[in-house]
């Protein structure tokens, strides 16, 4: 694994992290949307999937390549961003809000804040050890060159 390679894993983890971390906050922002733009229904909780990057196949020259970069790392990427189908609305019986249905009870979003701040906070640790590897890698890279010039 060339070091390079090293710095792009750290910094794919990174950017996944945030990407999930600023979907956590769109979550929690809605909490209270009841109606979209398009005057469609409640707004629903949004869910990142990751997935392991794959390396170009066509960037390998010989079978030998091809099986030394099989068990390489190659950093993380987000596959998909879904909408939680299998989690039902908050029912709220309030008669008086504009959204309530025949009923009296209004839809609010299947958002759990207790859920998003618990998986925030796993996003921040993620993110947090990313960052950790990265100066590490500065940091033995950096003592690297200055034992390659001889300080």
């Amino acid at each position: 694994m060339g070091l390079f390679q090293s710095f792009d894993i750290a910094a794919s983890g990174m950017t996944a992290q945030r990407f999930r971390m600023d979907t956590i906050a769109e979550n929690i922002a809605n909490v209270n949307t009841t109606h979209g733009e398009d005057g469609g229904g409640p707004y629903r909780r949004k869910i990142v999937t990751f997935q392991e990057k794959q390396l170009n196949p066509f960037t390998f020259s010989t079978l030998l390549d091809e099986y030394r970069e099989r068990y390489k790392g190659n950093g993380v990427r987000v596959m998909r961003v879904s909408e939680d189908y299998e989690t039902d609305f908050i029912m709220d019986y309030d008669p008086s809000n504009p959204d309530a249905d025949e009923n009296g009870y209004v839809s609010y979003p299947n958002v759990n804040t207790v859920t998003e701040m618990t998986n925030l906070i796993d996003a921040t640790r993620a993110y947090q050890s990313n960052v950790t590897v990265f100066n590490s890698l500065k940091a033995m890279t950096q003592n690297a060159i200055s034992i390659g010039n001889g300080g």
